[in-house]
């Protein structure tokens, strides 16, 4: 297999870039596209009017409820839906590497530099680009202006008093998260800029990961025989774009800070709404060799000649005292900031900015209570942070990046792995950030014990690792707005247990006091048209809530289904357990986990209704597939099923009895006798045991319980679900009809594929790729010795996503062959990380043995 079309569709994003400039410590490795390149496929959104005659005789009930749910909760209540069927996100092919840390929201700035996606608010997104959010560059030689330019493409009908239009193809964009780099040449000038910057994302702490702040970094090369004065200036509008930018009583203020012999200074932006109130700060290092001034106040309307003439005067803004007079309701207010350094001939200096943010105490959408972000715990909450974040950001970023750096460097310079796994790898941990994500202290008052104790085989009020790690959730997508949707985080879990393990162990107590919960509630669930209650007891919920609800405090935001019929979620939270337990070699945590593992299997043990060891499905079975009709035991539920049962296996033989163990054997050797013969067609294991037409597609998924033993160095002698030989049947299958018959091999794997080598359409899901799912697919493979296969199955997925459709930093959970693509920067694609536990695996395996390791985390 070669990947010469991989390597054309990279070729393809950097094809407009004329200059020959390569930047100054732009790295090899990452995502690059020329400020100047268009895509040339524009794809829609999933629509009611995709789903086919067939489905949509199905789905009628459905549709008439969700309608009248949609018109209640958007023209009634006023609130947004957590899914929104009739405003899915158009396609925007702009995004890049989003601003800040873990937890205290994002800002994202696009590739072409335009401060365009912004999640303050915890969870609820805002997509607008802020025009007058711009780095500006001023050259002086002999006391005179030379040249002066917006760093940015745009031709904006506002602020025509600056210098607009930036010649895109002099220009480029690398992206290796948590950091990335612009690199502007300056067409007639001989000057070369490098924007770089950088976001405190890093794996195993716990403290700088959560901080709201990121720095600008800019290298300066002057090429010319003469030096050069160079200014850069930042400017920034208080406010996101959001309609309550002009809803008066915002003001700025200049600051300066001097700490540990090191001072900066630069402009406070405080935006002060009744909800959420936040200021937004803009700063620079004060030193010798550079010259930093401000502009506390400017309209951001009308031409704005006068801030560009200040700056091109003498390379220096005006930097007023005082603070600005609160905004009048319908005006907005804009900062300025401005640092300017001499750079000798042929010679290199550099210039550093901050952008932070501090929003401290925070309200979901109902507004009943307050919770604190977690980097208060070191800034405070009284919302007086943004110097002191400022500060310690620019006085520590260098750690950051050497940090960074010792990271990622294995990885990189790792020759055996081809070049766009390691772009992948690391840019699609921008979810981690970029998901909606919260990050909170655990209040003083909080039991997520679900108010079952340890001594009743419950779980502490406050459990060790939340009181010190704090509470952690982020969205099953920007645009599918529940907090830890359970199933599909049994997929992304696996960037979080590698990287912040103590976040992962967090999720799963939050989710294990949950399960003891219930919520007798009566409500519609619109895919059934049945009233049921919101939560039963000894179930794993959906999600843990809306963030336009109250998370934490109202589970299962999501009501299209029943979930307490769902037998996956129970399941996953089983294998995450034991995953998490291996990893972590966490005592105490499988110790407070077994009796919620015990209690969720014994639920599950009703559905074996036959005795034959093996659980039944029916109707909407299990939660990840929902669109798909499940009849008799299946591939994907059967397999986490037997799965399952190894684990409790292996864990009943770690903290129980004799007896415990010998209870869930029994019923993995029945069920697995059960599984084999129901299922197993001679080459893979058929989708379920209807006998209906599509009951022996070829599901792509199907290998799920097996791909979290080998995660779990488990599967084998004793606790062995699947033979190997059949494993391995199963995968070849996978590999020559869902990938290499699908779209030309080039696309990854699609979900279901019919025998004869043609997609599975009997559902809206079963012909759609699901980028994550690929992902452990491809995990699966390497772990089984596929290294070659699994590596080309995922490849299709990334030059599909990031090279061919423009969805950087946005990965969606879904796309088919043509046209259409579904749910935009959603929280699966995560699981790439699984894929590296894999190749760590297996070249453990066959190193020699040394003693523990703990790479795991690498």
């Amino acid at each position: 297999m070669t990947s010469e079309w991989g390597e054309k569709s990279t070729a393809d994003l950097m094809s407009a870039y004329v200059s020959k400039e390569a930047g100054f410590g732009v790295p090899k490795e990452g995502w690059r596209i020329c400020l100047a390149h268009v895509f040339k496929e524009k794809r829609k959104p999933f629509q009611a009017k995709d789903v086919s005659l067939s489905n949509l005789w199905e789905h009628i009930g459905l549709g008439i409820r969700y309608l009248r749910w949609w018109y209640k909760k958007t023209q009634v209540e006023k609130k947004a839906p957590f899914i929104d069927m009739f405003h899915a996100l158009p396609l925007r092919q702009i995004y890049g590497a989003p601003l800040g840390g873990i937890g205290g929201g994002t800002i994202t700035r696009g590739w072409r530099g335009e401060f365009c996606r912004w999640q303050l608010n915890p969870g609820m997104y805002h997509y607008k680009t802020v025009i007058a959010d711009q780095f500006t560059v001023c050259l002086r030689r002999g006391g005179q202006t030379v040249y002066q330019q917006v760093l940015s493409v745009e031709h904006p009908s506002t602020l025509q008093g600056w210098n607009w239009g930036y010649c895109g193809e002099y220009a480029f964009y690398h992206a290796l998260y948590p950091r990335a780099w612009t690199v502007y040449h300056l067409p007639g000038q001989n000057v070369t800029l490098t924007c770089r910057q950088i976001s405190p994302v890093i794996p195993h702490d716990y403290k700088d990961s959560s901080l709201p702040v990121a720095v600008f970094v800019w290298d300066i090369e002057n090429k010319n025989d003469y030096a050069l004065e160079v200014s850069i200036m930042f400017t920034m509008v208080n406010g996101s774009g959001h309609k309550d930018d002009s809803s008066g009583g915002h003001w700025n203020e200049p600051f300066h800070l001097e700490k540990e012999g090191k001072a900066l200074s630069g402009v406070l932006l405080h935006h002060c709404t009744a909800v959420n109130p936040y200021t937004l700060c803009i700063s620079a290092r004060e030193q010798p060799d550079r010259k930093v001034s401000h502009q506390t106040a400017f309209s951001p309307s009308g031409t704005c000649s006068g801030l560009w003439s200040d700056l091109m005067t003498d390379g220096r803004l005006d930097s007023p005292s005082g603070s600005s007079p609160p905004t009048q309701k319908g005006e907005k207010v804009a900062a300025a900031l401005a640092v300017g350094c001499s750079v000798p001939a042929h010679g290199h200096n550099d210039v550093e900015f901050c952008l932070a943010w501090d929003m401290p105490l925070i309200t979901f959408g109902s507004r009943e209570r307050k919770h604190v972000r977690r980097y208060t715990r070191y800034f405070g909450s009284k919302g007086e942070a943004s110097p002191s974040l400022s500060h310690y950001a620019l006085t520590h970023y260098k750690e950051w990046e050497r940090r960074i750096e010792e990271w990622q460097s294995p990885i990189l310079q790792d020759s055996s792995l081809p070049s766009w796994y390691k772009s992948a790898l690391f840019n699609e941990l921008y979810f981690v950030a970029d998901g909606g994500t919260v990050w909170t202290e655990l209040a003083e008052d909080a039991d997520v014990s679900g108010g079952v104790r340890s001594e009743d085989g419950g779980l502490p009020a406050q459990p060790d690792v939340i009181k010190e790690y704090g509470r952690f959730a982020y969205l099953e997508g920007q645009e599918y707005r529940m907090y830890n949707t359970y199933d599909v985080h049994f997929y992304a879990s696996f960037a979080l247990i590698m990287l912040w393990p103590k976040l992962a162990l967090s999720v799963q107590y939050d989710i294990a006091g949950s399960v003891v919960q219930q919520d007798l509630t009566e409500r519609l669930h619109l895919m059934s048209g049945r009233y049921s209650p919101v939560k039963t007891k000894n179930v794993v919920p959906h999600d843990i809530g809306d963030p336009d609800d109250e998370p934490w405090h109202r589970l299962n935001a999501y009501l299209i289904h029943d979930t307490a019929g769902w037998k996956d979620l129970n399941l996953k939270f089983v294998l995450q357990v034991y995953r998490d337990f291996h990893i972590t070699q966490d005592n105490q945590y499988l110790k407070d986990m077994w009796p919620i593992c015990q209690a969720v299997m014994e639920s599950e043990i009703k559905f074996d209704l036959d005795g034959d060891g093996l659980i039944e499905n029916s109707g909407y079975a299990d939660q990840t597939y929902d669109g798909w009709t499940v009849t008799g035991p299946s591939a994907y539920c059967g397999g986490l099923w037997l799965a399952s049962l190894c684990v409790m296996c292996k864990m009943a033989r770690l903290v129980d009895t004799e007896r415990t163990y010998q209870h869930y054997k029994d019923i993995l050797d029945r069920g697995s006798a059960a599984f084999d013969k129901l299922l197993w067609n001679g080459k893979y294991y058929n989708y379920d045991s209807s006998g209906r037409y599509h009951s022996n597609s070829v599901m792509s998924d199907q290998c799920a319980g097996h791909w979290f033993l080998k995660a779990s160095a488990c599967g084998e002698e004793d606790y062995q679900a699947f033979p190997k030989e059949k494993i391995q049947s199963t995968l070849k299958s996978i590999f020559d009809l869902n990938v290499m018959a699908f779209a030309g091999g080039q696309m990854g794997a699609v979900n279901g594929m019919r025998p004869e080598g043609v997609p599975d359409r009997s559902s809206v899901q079963s012909d759609e790729v699901w980028i994550g799912v690929v992902y452990g697919l491809a995990a699966t493979m390497i772990h089984e010795g596929m290294r070659e296969e699994g590596m080309h199955t995922a490849e299709g997925c990334y030059r599909t996503v990031w090279e061919r459709l423009g969805m950087a930093f946005q990965t969606p959970e879904a796309y088919c062959e043509k046209n259409i693509y579904r749910s935009l920067a959603y929280m699966r694609p995560l699981s790439i990380w699984a894929m590296q536990l894999a190749l760590n695996m297996t070249q453990k395996d066959q190193a020699p043995t040394t003693g523990d390791s703990d790479e795991v985390g690498t």
